[in-house]
């Protein structure tokens, strides 16, 4: 599972279905989201490194159901190494608008059959975006954070904590928009 979960910062092919939102209902055709979110939108590669070694992929992020939800896929590969087999991991992000427009709800899907319900919401300044799963659920926590410091550029960071202990990174990675 924690193979799986790191590898969910690199990602790549495009589309996807969507989950019913719990925030209030929106005008048809009316943004669902505020402006920071589209700061995502588009194609991006990159790689990484973490507990499971190196690693690339990309993901896409595209808005969906008329701008309703936003919807991202991800793909990664990490090489064979040090005796470990490589490993190849997809996964889909279903992000529905929150209370605020700086707010959301996530469900994580992989190809391993995991599902992860996350809380986000964007920082003050609109530059990081933060996923936090439900601490009242069993198991460990996940933080999956989008730091993005210029227009085509994102640094992901992904980290676990034990029940009831701290986050810890887990892995982190480099993304470049190659296509909006």
């Amino acid at each position: 599972m924690i193979l799986a979960l790191v590898l969910l910062a690199l990602a790549g092919p495009p589309s996807a279905s969507a989950t019913p939102s719990s925030a209030p209902p929106r005008e048809t055709g009316a943004p669902a989201f505020g402006p920071e979110w589209r700061k995502l939108l588009g194609e991006w590669k990159g790689g990484g490194s973490g507990a499971p070694g190196a690693g690339g992929g990309g993901s896409s992020f595209r808005l969906e159901l008329d701008g309703h939800v936003l919807v991202r896929r991800n793909v990664a590969d990490v090489p064979a190494a040090e005796g470990r087999p490589a490993a190849h991991h997809e996964d889909l992000l279903v992000v529905s608008p929150g209370a605020t427009p700086s707010t959301g709800s996530a469900v994580y899907f992989d190809n391993e059959g995991h599902v992860i319900r996350y809380d986000a919401s964007w920082s003050a300044d609109g530059a990081v975006l933060t996923l936090v799963s439900d601490a009242a659920a069993p198991g460990p926590r996940f933080r999956l954070t989008y730091a993005c410091p210029a227009p085509d550029e994102m640094t992901v960071t992904f980290e676990v904590a034990p029940p009831g202990g701290a986050f810890r990174r887990y892995l982190g990675g480099d993304l470049r928009r190659v296509a909006r």
